[in-house]
């Protein structure tokens, strides 16, 4: 007992050391970060916490859940990047110990603990869990779902099956007022292929779905049915649309090709994506509770999906990383408990995709550093431009890179010793040490490249009472940066809105973008009531030049900054 519980704290030691510090080292990115912080931030604006909202428009694209999280964290810490990233920090310490405490009832306290660490010891989980996006805790509750239906069906459950069934819905319900509805079609589809692949010789009990469904009902009623309450079923309506739109039509700049989230797993999920090969052939779980039979069921499912699906988005995929982890674990414990000898093909491509990763992390703070060579190489204006600021580049930072590369050198040292629970706590520590030092050292600046004067320049107006935004391309910055404040009913662009909404001939017309179209017009040529600002990439300079009371104020990196008056 008091080995298990060593676990425990080794696990909480590990999140907090490696998740929190530095977690509001770097700005909120675009477009995700700063659009959910946003929404947060707009909540506590408003005092309106039941309805989403950016730029104080309806936003249906997504539940309130996370945001709710955010504003209690923004509560405690204030409105900054710390606390827009804090609940998936805390979420991704839970989740460590979710998957220990799964793994230590269905196989050994060790299979707890080593499937944690490969969790926590490959990129793209370890990313997400500092991220200020939705995806990591609307991927805990849907795995919490699977989990306990998968516990209601297993025969070796004798008992607690309705309560398992109530945790289902209730954890498919806080899914679904997390992101939305595509939580429930990734249970119905992973529980459907799970019939299948039983034959449909699974004994299900009728009240047992009731209980699941009265769960899930209960839960999602404390958004969804309060919002058709007191506004109607409109917002549910575009919220739904939205939904089926994704699915059905590519986003712009989200075209991508059907193997996309396979590459995306392959060589974001390393180690773990390579490790999991071993157990992808027929296997025959130690246990009755055919957990490894769902996992694969759950990672497949959600893979071919939003393969299938029209708008290609790296985190679309980040479903699968949980069923990953486990599905690299039971291999790498064969190899522990069995002492078998890890595969050939397995080991190639751990040494070519770690060798790859290696390179990437240490040669791109130098071709930073060494940014003319890197101008040369670039046929992008604006990316040219940007390289021409200051971003603090001392020529050390590829040092970060080498954390990584010394630790996979030793690692295979060791995996070639068969020392696999030593080479898992290696790459664990050596990759979790490099996402750090990166964070510190390497992040800031190149966001400093990317969007640093832009933000600068929100920062900047942010006291002022003027209209700020952005012209040629999307941005959530200036809201959140900008620390955009409601409209008053006597401010000129609440009439235009006033006007817009009046026009329609059905509330559920309502188009946030032709909304934007026509301020950013009223902006830029109409009769304003207080001063504008405006920022645009250097691409658009030709553009601007057309807009005769619109004047220059200078130009820094990428970006162009330009301000009109209310005196002309």
């Amino acid at each position: 007992m008091i080995k298990e519980n060593r676990y425990i704290y080794i696990l909480i030691s590990l999140g907090l050391i490696f998740f929190l510090p530095f977690l509001g080292h770097v700005h909120l990115f675009d477009w995700d970060e700063i659009n959910f912080a946003e929404s947060a931030r707009e909540m506590i604006a408003t005092g309106d916490y039941l309805r989403v909202r950016v730029n104080f428009d309806p936003f249906w694209e997504k539940p309130p859940l996370f945001f709710w999280l955010q504003v209690l964290s923004m509560k405690v810490f204030g409105i900054n990047e710390f606390a827009a990233r804090f609940p998936n920090a805390l979420f991704g310490i839970l989740t460590l110990i979710v998957l220990f405490k799964i793994g230590k009832k269905h196989f050994s306290p060790k299979f707890g603990f080593i499937w944690a660490l490969v969790y926590i010891g490959s990129f793209l989980p370890h990313l997400y869990s500092k991220s200020g996006i939705i995806d990591p805790i609307f991927n805990f509750f849907i795995f919490g779902a699977v989990y306990f239906l998968s516990l209601n069906l297993s025969k070796d459950t004798t008992s607690k099956k309705r309560l398992y069934a109530i945790l289902g819905g209730t954890s498919i319900g806080l899914a679904i007022i997390t992101k939305g509805p595509v939580g429930l079609l990734l249970l119905l589809l992973t529980f459907i292929v799970y019939l299948c692949f039983k034959r449909f010789r699974v004994k299900i009990r009728p009240l047992d779905i009731v209980f699941f469904m009265i769960s899930a009902f209960f839960v999602t009623f404390a958004w969804f049915g309060y919002e058709i309450i007191q506004n109607g079923p409109w917002f549910l309506i575009e919220f739904i649309q939205y939904q089926i739109e994704l699915f059905s039509e590519p986003v712009a700049g989200h075209e991508q090709p059907f193997f996309y989230h396979f590459v995306v797993v392959l060589l974001g999920c390393f180690p773990m994506s390579i490790l999991a090969f071993g157990a992808f052939k027929k296997q025959q779980s130690t246990v009755n509770h055919d957990f490894l039979l769902w996992m694969k069921i759950l990672f497949w499912v959600v893979l071919i999906l939003f393969s299938i699906v029209t708008t290609k988005i790296v985190h679309y995929s980040s479903m699968t990383y949980l069923p990953l982890s486990f599905i690299a674990t039971f291999y790498v414990m064969q190899l522990i408990e069995n002492k078998k000898i890890i595969k050939k093909f397995i080991s190639i491509s751990l040494i070519v995709i770690g060798s790859i990763f290696s390179i990437l992390l240490i040669i791109t703070p130098i071709l930073f550093y060494n940014k003319e060579f890197l101008k040369s190489l670039m046929n992008d204006p604006f990316a040219e431009a940007s390289l021409n600021i200051d971003m603090g580049w001392t020529g050390l930072e590829f040092s970060c890179g080498l954390i990584f590369l010394i630790g996979l050198i030793i690692g295979f040292i060791q995996l070639k010793k068969q020392l696999v629970e030593q080479f898992i706590w290696t790459l664990t520590i050596s990759i979790s040490l490099t996402l750090l030092s990166y964070s510190i050292f390497v992040v800031p600046k190149i966001e400093r490249f990317s969007q640093g004067p832009a933000i600068d320049f929100f920062k900047g107006i942010s006291t002022k009472d003027a209209y700020l935004t952005t012209i040629g391309h999307k941005s959530y910055a200036n809201y959140f940066y900008g620390k955009v404040k409601p409209s008053k009913e006597t401010d000129g662009i609440a009439t235009i809105k006033k006007n817009y909404i009046n026009s329609l001939e059905h509330k559920e017309d309502f188009n946030v973008i032709e909304l934007n179209t026509i301020v950013n017009n009223w902006l830029l040529s109409g009769d304003i009531d207080k001063d504008a600002y405006f920022v645009t990439k250097i691409t658009k300079r030709d553009e601007m030049k057309t807009y005769a009371n619109v004047e220059f104020m200078y130009n820094e990196g990428g970006f162009d900054f330009y301000k009109r008056t209310t005196n002309e």
